[in-house]
């Protein structure tokens, strides 16, 4: 299965954060899908002026003009865009395009992702820079409420063991400091592969036998049938023992922005199917329903 670039797009996010600038941004580039969900979610939705290649939410974001993607910028699209602010994605935008940006005079301030707390506070970030903080705040409590429901109801579940999959040819994972194995840990999910150097990395098939997953995630516009062609040859392993093997929204769970909450609810949901398959997993262990 071919890797693409939107493949790993949506698993990598980490770099620093900036203070507020000193005035409202009227208008506001973002390059990175889900800094245009977090932009609208403060409140900004109506200034954004340029956005990044699979900026696909929410409708009124998907319609604005693309000014490349996270790892190419088109210097000139953005600079034909106008904008007072560019809000970058730490981790997946290239220093060195922050550094052309700049150096063409452009204001960037870079927004990190990496946990599912950072969500709200990233909101009320951006509502600081564009002066939209009562909608930011509004936003942010809410976010944050129902996150911390989730925590509350999964907190007693008994932890499972996650194999998170990208490919086949060569299988890739992400590595525990990820921000989408942050998002398992709600759901009581541990990374199979929490301890890789990288964020995300392949893996050979027999480092993910050792590694023994009990589920396994997979993006749904993944090939499917060569996923399980993948797991076929790795009878042993209890995710392929008992049929835990589940397609996920991906754009929901790894792209670290205000949606992450719903694929969390989802996953969630999914993981607890994967422990009633589990002969380990007594009824007492399972999450309330």
């Amino acid at each position: 299965m071919r890797i693409t670039a939107s493949r790993l797009l949506a698993v990598l996010a980490i770099g620093t954060a900036a203070a507020a600038t000193a005035a409202p941004a009227l208008r506001v580039v973002t390059l990175a899908p889900h800094l245009a969900e977090i932009v609208c979610a403060a409140g900004g939705c109506g200034e954004l002026a340029g956005v990044s290649a699979y900026t696909d939410y929410p409708p009124q974001a998907a319609k604005v003009k693309r000014i490349g993607d996270a790892f190419a910028v088109n210097l000139e699209a953005t600079l034909a865009a106008q904008p007072d602010l560019v809000i970058a994605w730490g981790g997946g935008t290239s220093p060195a395009a922050v550094a052309r940006l700049r150096a063409l005079g452009l204001t960037v301030r870079t927004i990190d992702i990496r946990r599912p707390d950072d969500v709200a506070d990233a909101i009320e970030r951006v509502g600081r820079w564009l002066g939209t903080d009562a909608t930011a705040a509004l936003a942010a409590h809410a976010y944050r409420a129902r996150l911390a429901a989730l925590r509350r109801r999964y907190a007693q579940t008994q932890p499972i063991r996650v194999f998170y999959q990208i490919g086949t040819a060569p299988a890739y994972t992400v590595s525990g400091r990820s921000p989408l194995a942050q998002a398992l840990t709600v759901c009581r999910g541990t990374d199979a592969f929490a301890g890789l150097g990288q964020l995300a990395a392949p893996v050979s098939a027999e480092a993910v036998a050792r590694a023994a997953p009990q589920a396994v995630l997979y993006g749904r516009d993944d090939d499917a049938a060569a996923i399980a062609r993948y797991w076929a040859r790795l009878p042993q392993t209890p995710a392929e023992r008992f049929g835990n093997l589940y397609a996920v929204d991906d754009d929901l769970l790894a792209r670290p922005g205000p949606r992450l909450l719903d694929g969390i609810a989802r996953t969630c949901a999914v993981l607890d199917r994967a422990r009633r398959r589990l002969p380990q997993f007594s009824a007492p262990n399972r999450a309330a329903r």
